[in-house]
């Protein structure tokens, strides 16, 4: 079986900032088939798109080519930074989101705007009962 490590690389960091292969492409200034291609394994990208490919991301060769030096994986170290800022409690949440099916994270979302629009309504309730200050004003 083949091994496309690099392909793979360039997939995962092009879905991890959100471009299609159609923007990705024209970025590269190449056509989508060829970055489809390189992506499939089916090509393998001369050493001018590697390193345009690599500056982008801001990763190095060796990370696109699958020599990650003592485990290094940029993606993952970004992932550890973005959760340092989260409480302990928050951060196992975040791992348990993390392991939920594609699925499961779709009905997760769903039901976290049903509570969103439930502390809404519960927000507007509360500003309408609360007791209003009149305005007195001294007449003579």
């Amino acid at each position: 079986m083949k091994s496309n490590i690099l392909g793979n690389n360039i997939r995962k960091l092009r879905e991890k900032y959100e471009l299609t292969q159609i923007e990705f492409a024209k970025i590269l200034n190449i056509s989508n088939t060829t970055l489809s291609q390189y992506e499939s394994g089916n090509r393998i990208p001369n050493d001018e798109i590697k390193l345009k490919i690599a500056d982008y991301f801001k990763v190095s060769l060796d990370y696109l080519l699958g020599r990650e030096i003592n485990n290094f994986d940029p993606l993952r170290v970004e992932e550890e930074t973005e959760k340092v800022a989260f409480s302990n409690k928050e951060n196992v949440i975040l791992d348990d989101i993390e392991s939920l099916s594609p699925e499961s994270k779709k009905e997760l979302e769903k039901y976290i705007q049903l509570l969103k629009l439930k502390d809404t309504i519960d927000k507007s309730k509360s500003e309408m009962s609360s007791p209003l200050t009149p305005n007195v004003s001294e007449g003579k």
